[in-house]
């Protein structure tokens, strides 16, 4: 275990994510370009679209449908369980504990990547199918806590106030439209689609530039994700310390179930890893403009602290190794 800690704790990416977090606490002037941050991100997804689609087109519907099955199976349990633990313990309000519950139903893919990187670097490459994996999780992840949401908060109206929905948001079909159709997703699923229909012979030209580079602007892309990381540790104080507990014993919950899950389902340890990183992370990307268009009264505070300064660089620093050794325990 110390061993894997230590794998995962001197990598080029844990490393820079570090420094840019470092750069934050002093006060530094380092920071990168705004239109650099969203090349890079672009680049990253599309990349891992491209790169599961090749894989996705050397796999049998028999390999992928148990998997599938179970992904979207916690796609519903992990915004139900962080929600109840919010709503019933935490004593959070409808609202927070629902946009809270939807980033930690759906999926960071930086997180995601970061794990395949990692399984990678120990022997234990995951199968190749896992990006379709995660586009599969990240829809019902977001959408079964909005749910809940506006449901339990139209309920509790007595005036028809809390129906977020129809009178504080957007239409529902106006919402679901800006999910399925966000940039996120369109890079993943294109992604996904393009590198199935090419297969390895339209994947080799191309290769050099997705997969040779990869790595060197992930580690780049970490240093952004490290200065905004640390940008937002002063919120921790107005977070209050269950919402920091949360963010570090869910993700554990969370991944365990993943693990589990995924050994069931026949993935190695590797792909066990994944899933189980998948379940544990919080998406900053996807899920906020979502919530700020369904639940406007969560506190964006609560939702982009929790998921960005606690869970993000706890399951970057510690979760991933640790959920590792999960699943080989569990596939064993």
């Amino acid at each position: 275990m110390l061993d894997v800690l230590r794998i995962n704790l001197c990598s080029p990416l844990t490393l820079s994510f570090a420094l840019g977090v470092f750069a934050r606490l002093v006060r530094s002037e380092l920071s990168l370009p705004r239109d650099l941050y969203t090349a890079l991100s672009i680049y990253l997804l599309f990349a891992l679209g491209l790169k599961g689609g090749v894989e996705l087109s050397h796999s049998t519907l028999a390999a992928i449908s148990g998997p599938a099955f179970v992904t979207v199976l916690l796609g519903c349990l992990t915004p139900i369980s962080a929600y109840c633990v919010l709503r019933r313990i935490g004593k959070f309000s409808i609202a927070d504990s629902a946009g809270i519950a939807a980033h930690y139903g759906s999926v960071s893919a930086v997180t995601f990547i970061a794990a395949q990187q990692f399984t990678t670097s120990v022997g234990a490459p995951a199968e190749g199918f896992m990006p379709t994996l995660l586009t599969l999780l990240e829809i019902p992840g977001i959408q079964v806590a909005l749910a809940i949401g506006a449901f339990r908060m139209a309920a509790a109206a007595k005036t028809g106030e809390g129906i977020v929905a129809k009178q504080q948001g957007r239409p529902v079909k106006e919402i679901m439209h800006e999910l399925l159709t966000s940039r996120s997703m369109l890079l993943l699923v294109g992604g996904l689609v393009i590198g199935t229909a090419v297969g390895e012979t339209g994947w080799k030209p191309v290769q050099p530039v997705f997969e040779g580079l990869f790595k060197g602007l992930l580690t780049i892309f970490l240093l952004e994700m490290g200065l905004a990381a640390g940008s937002r540790l002063g919120d921790l104080r107005q977070a209050g310390l269950f919402l920091l507990a949360f963010g570090m014993i869910m993700p554990i919950v969370h991944g365990t179930l993943g693990a589990w899950l995924g050994s069931l389902a026949g993935l190695s340890v590797g792909g066990c890893t994944v899933l189980a990183t998948m379940s544990a992370s919080a998406s900053y990307i996807a899920a906020p403009p979502a919530v700020r268009m369904t639940l406007p009264e969560a506190n964006p505070t609560f939702y982009l602290t929790s998921a960005l300064a606690v869970t993000f660089p706890f399951n970057l620093l510690v979760g991933i190794p640790v959920y590792y050794e999960i699943s080989k325990w569990l596939c064993s």
